[in-house]
């Protein structure tokens, strides 16, 4: 069985396409800037790379194009889009709707457009490429994997805000989370490198990207979560903000005259590591200007790193215990100094880093030393794979 597995944002369509006979990924690749004059497609397959200008203005027409280079007569996967057996689609936010992946039906897409209010960045595109799918594949059965879905175990008293009850009752505010996917697939991938059963373990996974949250996992299951009702919640970010005293977004619109597009924009987009630093949302920048002393991005590397660190501690809390840390991510798989960074803040709770294991970047290795009480991991996440994973699952049950 082949399932394509599409991840939609709002102006790109990531891909891969993996056979579930071996979870061989055949092929994968992401169009970008759809809708501008320069939006173009990086394919890739068996190693090669390729890269191809082609402007389109929709989802729909990008979609067409992919699939044309599945087909390639040069550098083809399949030999007929009959060879896709189904659609697996990564739907970042399901409220409290799905509490597990399921299958794509006029309801289900209903009900994923009655989210959109929660997520309005997340949801259109997503709903774009469910409707690509259906007009120029169809016929082809499809699923909704939710990175929200694995945290509907969360206790009622962690996802519950500190603020008049009607108002989750009338909106449904309250701690989603996200990053679900990733979650889910690093601590039941440390759970087989350690050799233990995930029911007898507890751990904290740290999903460390431009947008970033760790997930407290006892057991197997997701028991809380950085992020809240929103992606911009939790620890501090590339760009985002993370947790702030509320009354600052009042008082700098009072202040500034903001909007509340422009105070949404400055949280999401020029905030955190950004914000602090004044140099860059990218830590491989920020790495080279604190290395040349640049005293704010000394100042946003330590703040980060603290921040990531309370969360680790504030999670032993919420499973009584922790037994492991996995690192993951673009920045939690290749930042080295933050990885350290953040363990030393932890040494009270026996976490021990081995600083020549921790030379790692992209690869699965254990990184804590031999007297670590507290075993830390790095482990590349596989959210594609899971996305397939549980496409083949519904539909092989259909």
């Amino acid at each position: 069985m082949k399932i394509l597995v599409i991840n939609c944002g709002s102006s790109s369509l990531k891909y891969q396409l993996i056979d579930m006979e071996n979870e061989e990924v055949l092929a994968k690749g992401n169009y970008e800037r759809i809708g501008q004059n320069n939006s173009f497609l990086t394919h890739k397959v068996k190693g090669q790379k390729y890269v191809l200008e082609n402007p389109v203005p929709k989802h729909e027409q990008a979609l067409e194009f992919m699939l044309e280079q599945l087909l390639h007569k040069e550098y083809g996967v399949i030999h007929s889009l009959d060879e896709i057996h189904a659609i697996g689609h990564r739907v970042p936010h399901g409220t409290d709707l799905f509490d597990k992946s399921v299958l794509i039906t006029d309801k289900v897409i209903q009900e994923i457009a009655s989210c959109e209010e929660l997520a309005p960045i997340h949801t259109p595109p997503i709903l774009n490429g469910i409707y690509a799918c259906q007009k120029v594949i169809p016929n082809k059965p499809m699923v909704a994997v939710f990175d929200t879905a694995f945290h509907q175990t969360i206790p009622e008293e962690r996802y519950i805000y500190p603020i008049p009850y009607e108002y989750y009752e009338k909106y449904k505010m309250r701690k989603y989370g996200f990053h679900g996917t990733s979650h889910r697939y690093v601590s039941n991938r440390l759970a087989e490198l350690m050799n233990k059963d995930i029911k007898d373990l507890k751990t904290v996974v740290c999903h460390l990207g431009q947008g970033a949250s760790l997930c407290a996992v006892d057991g197997g299951i997701s028991v809380d979560t950085s992020m809240g009702m929103t992606p911009v919640s939790g620890i501090m970010m590339c760009a985002r903000s993370g947790d702030l005293d509320p009354s600052i977004v009042t008082f700098l619109m009072k202040k500034e005259n903001l909007s509340v597009d422009e105070i949404e924009t400055i949280l999401n987009k020029k905030s955190g590591i950004l914000g602090i630093s004044g140099v860059s949302p990218d830590f491989r920048d920020i790495e080279k200007a604190t290395q040349e002393g640049n005293k704010r991005a000394i100042l946003a590397q330590k703040t980060y790193a603290y921040n990531v660190a309370q969360y680790i501690a504030k999670f032993a809390v919420s499973m009584n215990g922790i037994d492991a840390i996995a690192f993951t991510a673009g920045v939690g798989e290749n930042q080295i100094s933050i990885r350290e960074a953040i363990c030393q803040y932890l040494t009270w709770m026996g976490v021990e880093i081995n600083s020549k294991a921790n030379q790692v970047q992209s690869e699965e290795k254990e990184i804590s030393s031999k007297n670590s009480k507290v075993k830390v991991w790095v482990i590349p996440t596989n959210e594609e794979l899971v996305i397939a994973r549980d496409t083949k699952a519904i539909v092989e049950s259909l």
